[in-house]
């Protein structure tokens, strides 16, 4: 809290390159929405990856460790009115209020969330992009809380299409818990879409109690293969890698403490597939429906699916699209012609 909400005032002020995320083309369509989004407060974002996911149109999604909100208002514009964005974030020199009652919550009174955020400076950004956007009534609100515990935050099961995060797990002590509450507040075929900072091993006690590199999001970061096995205990699909990029520290003092580890920023994607979803592997054609992707999405490190094209796919691959919100966008049978690549590989 000290570190995010008093120390950084702005991304340069970070030592490392972990919380910035690396400057690949932006789509269009999200070059043109973080234009509208106010100037302050994109000056205080720190993030690792873009966490915007395709077919969005309507879709309810849930912001772990918002922020200053420019996430949020991205895809604000992207779920459009009829979609709704919740951020969260246990920061209170960064966290925003929200303005009027939950739709989650609609009995809950607005001075619990009130007392624990910058009002002023909140309402004044909501206001500003809702005009901005053209929308008659919010389709955000922001909320001060812990990841590890959504349900004190009111936070009901089954409640949102996707689950975003960028940068932030790794600040947290307990990831279980993280994944844990984010399948529970997803809607069966829902999607946990995130971007955090992994480690080539696990990290020494002397690294993961050291005050810069845990704000830094260094000492934080999990060993990549623990990923696997969390995400499978909770009971999300295997993780499907979308990016990855390497990390560098740039600070000889903080080198020699972490040693011969290394670290990267990596892109997840993580479904919350029905049991009774998983069949055996199939074929897929994609219909070139999702705007922005209308001639090929690429969908992770491993499967690109191209309009009308006939895609080969392993049994996890089938059970996601038939499952989750591309469900629509894609003419899925069963059976295949040639061994599929594993969508689980990093």
């Amino acid at each position: 809290q000290d570190y995010y909400g008093k120390e950084l005032q702005k991304s340069e002020d970070l030592k490392t390159n972990a919380c910035v995320t690396s400057a690949r083309p932006l789509p269009k369509v999200v070059r043109d929405a973080l234009e509208r989004v106010h100037d302050e407060v994109v000056a205080r974002y720190y993030g690792c990856g873009l966490v915007i996911p395709e077919c969005l149109s309507s879709c309810w999604i849930l912001d772990l460790g918002s922020g200053s909100g420019r996430d949020c208002y991205l895809l604000s514009q992207l779920v459009g009115e009829q979609g709704h964005v919740t951020g969260i974030d246990m920061t209170k020199g960064q966290v925003q209020c929200r303005a009027g009652p939950s739709p989650h919550r609609p009995s809950s009174p607005p001075p619990f969330f009130l007392s624990s955020c910058q009002v002023e400076v909140a309402k004044k950004h909501i206001a500003y992009h809702m005009d901005k956007f053209g929308y008659r009534k919010p389709n955000v609100e922001f909320l001060h809380g812990y990841m590890e515990k959504l349900g004190d935050a009111g936070l009901a099961d089954e409640s949102y299409d996707i689950v975003i995060s960028n940068c932030v797990i790794n600040l947290a002590p307990d990831k279980r818990a993280v994944l844990q509450e984010a399948f529970r507040v997803l809607k069966p075929g829902g999607e946990m879409y995130f971007s955090d900072v992994y480690a080539s091993q696990r990290l020494s006690e002397t690294v993961r109690k050291h005050r810069v590199l845990w704000g830094e999001c260094l000492a934080g970061a999990l060993y990549w293969r623990d990923l696997y096995s969390i995400a499978e205990e909770v009971g999300f699909s295997p993780p499907c890698l979308v990016t990855a990029s390497p990390i560098t520290i740039g600070d000889k003092e903080l080198e020699g403490i972490i040693g011969d580890c290394r670290f990267v920023s990596a892109t997840f994607r993580l479904f919350k597939v029905p049991g009774g979803s998983r069949a055996g592997p199939g074929q897929v054609i994609y219909n070139g429906g999702i705007v922005g992707h209308e001639q090929e999405l690429v969908f992770d490190a491993n499967f690109t699916f191209k309009e009308g094209e006939v895609v080969d796919v392993d049994a996890e691959m089938a059970a996601i699209l038939q499952s989750s919100r591309f469900a629509e966008e894609f003419l899925i049978r069963a059976g295949t012609n040639a061994a599929a690549p594993q969508g689980n590989c990093c």
